[in-house]
């Protein structure tokens, strides 16, 4: 039986940072229980080796297989190896020279090795175990990639045909939509938000963002390369291949064809006698579902900035001391949410909502309230408790971060140590 999420980590008594800060907490979709060993990801010699000897999580348009409302469901190369082919058999370097954009690649992504060789199911060969000799030393465990499935353009066939098979006499086992509920339990969860956010980017970055020329995706889905050659402009097919424009994207050292992260501040604030909390509520939600306040970083802006400055725009609090908690990937497409503490100064505990228009209401909701909620009331503000009244206070599930930060104040995260 997968046990509920809880944000408790392994014991780090011993920690002299854990004595003083307290235990880490590790957020819902955080902690992946796979060996990421990126240096890999462009080693075409593991990457080859790896693929036959791999299992499979398949997204088709973005959600996942799954075994049940737990698990997720993977398969094994024999599932995919009609979509998937042999990718890595040619050397990065000369596939980009013998680019075709005529030719639809289905997208892989690398997500690292099992090391301990869990998950599996029907077709992927649970309990398997590859090794790979590199010069850091040995990687041993079982190789996971993620493959885009969705019905369209001219793999569409394919990608029924894997679809059918990976579900075919395997009762229970679905594309689940995942995002209302998240019940995924914590490892499949992190796993998951991984070859989503990955996928949902390869599918956005199509085109190069410095000439606007296609892209193709290398390095085991990690980075979009302008490829410097195309076939499919060659006159005949004799000629050399067609060069393409010099593009800025391939000299030198650049940022711009890897996977973007969205910095994102998320804030439980306090007021100044620490007995309330700023809580705000969006038009599209319930009347009684709140949540804490959040916002996108901008550029040159600090976190505590950002804190501050979402906060006074939202809802025309002034807040002081801001202590950095906790973060949480968040695979909706791609954020990193940066969980904070603030505190508001005390001649700047207004509510004025007519800076922004986001928030329909915003209130200092006392903590006995508060907890009252957490214990009892929570949930995504698409789904309905049952049995709450109404006009009793909705909050989110502790699978969020904002959870975790309202459960941190009522428990008094900000109150000085003995």
């Amino acid at each position: 039986m997968t046990q509920p999420y809880t944000s408790a980590t392994e014991s780090h008594e011993a920690s002299m940072l854990s004595r003083k800060f307290g235990q880490e907490i590790v957020n819902y979709f955080s902690s992946s229980p796979l060996n990421r060993v990126s240096f890999l990801r462009s080693n075409t010699a593991f990457l080859r080796a790896a693929l036959p000897r791999s299992k499979f999580l398949l997204l088709r348009d973005l959600e996942p297989l799954a075994a049940s409302k737990t698990t997720l469901a993977w398969v094994g190369y024999e599932t995919v190896r009609t979509l998937v082919g042999s990718p890595f058999d040619t050397e990065q370097e000369e596939f980009l020279r013998g680019y075709d954009s005529r030719v639809e690649i289905p997208t892989l992504v690398f997500l690292g090795i099992d090391e301990g060789v869990v998950g599996g199911g029907q077709g992927s060969g649970d309990g398997e175990r590859f090794e790979f000799e590199g010069e850091g030393g040995k990687y041993v465990g079982r190789p996971c990639f993620a493959l885009d499935v969705t019905d369209k353009g001219s793999l569409g066939e394919e990608c029924r045909k894997v679809q059918e098979e990976a579900v075919e006499g395997a009762e229970g086992r679905e594309f689940r939509k995942v995002k209302l509920d998240l019940s995924l339990a914590p490892p499949d969860a992190a796993i998951f938000a991984q070859a989503r956010s990955l996928l949902d980017w390869n599918n956005r970055n199509q085109f190069c963002s410095a000439c606007g020329a296609r892209t193709v995706s290398t390095n085991a889905g990690t980075k979009r390369t302008c490829p410097p050659s195309d076939k499919a402009l060659q006159k005949n097919p004799e000629d050399p291949p067609f060069e393409r424009p010099p593009c800025v994207s391939r000299k030198g050292i650049h940022n711009i064809a890897f996977p973007r992260t969205d910095p994102t501040v998320i804030m439980a604030i306090i007021n100044s006698t620490g007995d309330k909390v700023l809580l705000g509520r969006q038009r599209r939600w319930p009347k009684d579902f709140y949540s804490t306040l959040a916002g996108f970083c901008e550029p040159a802006e600090s976190v505590e900035d950002a804190v501050r400055r979402e906060t006074w725009e939202e809802s025309g609090v002034h807040v002081g001391r801001v202590v950095i908690h906790s973060t949480q990937p968040w695979p909706y497409p791609a954020s990193l949410m940066m969980g904070a503490i603030g505190e508001a100064r005390p001649d700047g505990e207004g509510i004025v909502l007519k800076h922004d228009p986001e928030l329909e209401d915003a209130q200092w909701v006392e903590f006995g309230q508060v907890r009252r909620a957490l214990e009892g009331n929570t949930g995504t503000p698409e789904v309905e408790v049952e049995g709450a009244a109404e006009g009793q206070l909705r909050l989110p599930p502790s699978t969020a971060i904002a959870h975790q930060l309202l459960l941190a104040v009522v428990n008094g995260f900000h109150l000085a140590k003995p």
